[in-house]
């Protein structure tokens, strides 16, 4: 049975042009930052960026998802096992600091964005990518429901005023924003999940009329 570490390693690989051609249109880098991605997964974000900078930490909760990465990552990606909501790094310890897709799946995303602030030097950037949910309660809270189901790492889906409200906390500027809608094929979302048996039955119940992932791309200045 391929494991999850393996499906999210392959789903990165499949995507990993169009992230480059993404990350090359919103962010300017000089190619002698320290960056660092919170919540790499199998290190979709920290791959893109590492021929564009010096080095790259890469954190990951997951000790199997660290380990993949760890095993794919360029010479300058430093891969560790570590906590989002609570890094283990000195203030302004990077010039660039990002995370992907990431705080749909953390019980504090507020902490997350307090902690990238954190370590990100004075005049640095911070790329904040996630899946958002719809403005009004009842929708976002469906659409939650239905993730959670389809992946139970699922906390909440936030609202762009959510994400916006939670930057301001934190005195990010935003200087750049992206908001794309991707259709989803139910099926191989499913599958890029593992969301089998009776959990998959329930996830097709539960799907939002007209469902398509919307996220959004946040470029901010610390």
């Amino acid at each position: 049975m391929t494991t999850n570490a393996e499906r999210r390693a392959q789903h990165q690989r499949e995507r990993a042009a169009a992230l480059t051609e993404r990350i090359d249109a919103l962010l300017q880098l000089r190619g002698d930052e320290r960056a660092l991605d919170v919540g790499a997964g199998a290190g979709a974000f920290a791959f893109a960026i590492a021929p564009r900078v010096r080095e790259v930490v890469a954190v990951e909760l997951d000790e199997a998802l660290a380990e993949r990465a760890r095993a794919d990552a360029p010479p300058n990606v430093e891969v560790l096992v570590g906590n989002g909501e609570k890094l283990p790094f000195e203030f302004a310890s990077f010039d660039l600091a990002g995370t992907l897709l990431t705080l749909h799946h953390t019980p504090r995303p507020e902490l997350v964005i307090a902690e990238l602030a954190r370590v990100t030097r004075p005049g640095g950037t911070i790329l904040v990518v996630d899946q958002l949910a719809p403005a009004d309660p009842l929708a976002a809270r469906e659409l939650t429901r239905f993730e959670h189901v389809r992946d139970p790492s699922t906390t909440r889906v936030l609202a762009d005023a959510d994400l916006r409200g939670l930057f301001d906390v934190n005195s990010l500027s935003l200087v750049r924003q992206r908001i794309e809608s991707e259709p989803r094929d139910l099926d191989e979302y499913l599958d890029l999940a593992g969301c089998e048996g009776h959990d998959r039955e329930r996830a097709r119940t539960l799907v939002p009329s007209g469902y398509e992932g919307v996220v959004g791309w946040y470029v901010l200045a610390r």
